[in-house]
């Protein structure tokens, strides 16, 4: 028996990926990875600047990426972000719908508006779908695809004052099974990784001593996350070696729980 070389089953040389909201936390750190594994890298991001400063780390280190500034919840960005990545680089085989936010732990519902509870949706859930759609033809035409949705726990636990954030990572989480039956057909697969509690400047902007000790005490593995940890799930299912798994959902969370109860 010939075994395939170890580092083949990780090699995306000759690949190209899309990682919106590239420019910082888990989004730089998918870039980073997939450029580290070999390929081409649109990092794109709302803040220019942030994407640029990635992509010239990439490059720096002898990689090939581009920075395009793209707002997810406009069309034409998106339409954008494809066109000049094919542009770029021949072709598009990995997307990564990283960019996402919401008023997580702000959502009281009797304050907060179904506008902002549709922006929500809009941010998390649509624009994911319509950059799918969008990248699934060259994805088709490559003989590669690879999409990758970033959801969270959050779409499985029950938290106060979360109703629309939760909900639209709830859908994520479903609308990536259901695209894996659409796109497998041609031989795209459709997978979702789910971050437990991880260390970005988002959750640094409100850790404590003693939220970080509330959210370990269901945390088999004592510690947070890290960017990286998350990106090597991303890894994952970008490269061959996942080449038989779709319309899946890995959780990222040191096989615990990161809530405040």
């Amino acid at each position: 028996m010939k075994f395939m070389n170890f580092e083949n089953y990780f090699d995306l040389t000759g690949k190209v990926a899309i990682v919106t909201g590239g420019g910082n936390g888990i989004g730089k750190a998918c870039c980073l990875m997939l450029a580290k594994a070999g390929a081409s890298v649109s990092v794109t991001d709302l803040k220019f600047e942030d994407a640029k400063q990635v992509a010239d780390e990439i490059l720096q280190a002898g990689g090939k990426a581009i920075a395009l500034p793209c707002n997810v919840t406009k069309d034409e960005d998106l339409v954008a972000v494809v066109d000049r990545t094919v542009k770029e680089f021949g072709g598009i085989h990995i997307l990564v719908n990283n960019a996402g936010g919401g008023g997580g732990g702000r959502e009281n519902p009797r304050q907060f508006g179904v506008d902002k509870f549709a922006w929500v949706f809009q941010l998390n859930v649509f624009s994911a779908w319509r950059l799918s759609q969008l990248c699934a033809p060259h994805m088709k035409t490559g003989g590669y695809g690879s999409i990758i949705n970033i959801t969270s726990m959050s779409s499985v636990n029950k938290s106060p004052n979360m109703s629309a954030y939760a909900s639209s990572k709830a859908a994520m989480n479903h609308m990536t099974a259901n695209l894996a039956m659409d796109y497998g057909v041609d031989n795209i697969r459709v997978n979702a990784v789910g971050p437990g509690a991880t260390k970005t400047a988002a959750l640094a902007s409100v850790l404590t001593p003693e939220i970080e000790e509330k959210m370990l005490a269901h945390t088999p593995i004592k510690r947070l996350g890290e960017a990286d940890d998350i990106a090597g799930a991303v890894l994952y299912f970008a490269s061959p070696i996942s080449g038989w798994v779709s319309g899946q959902v890995i959780f990222v969370n040191g096989g615990g729980v990161q809530t405040l109860d």
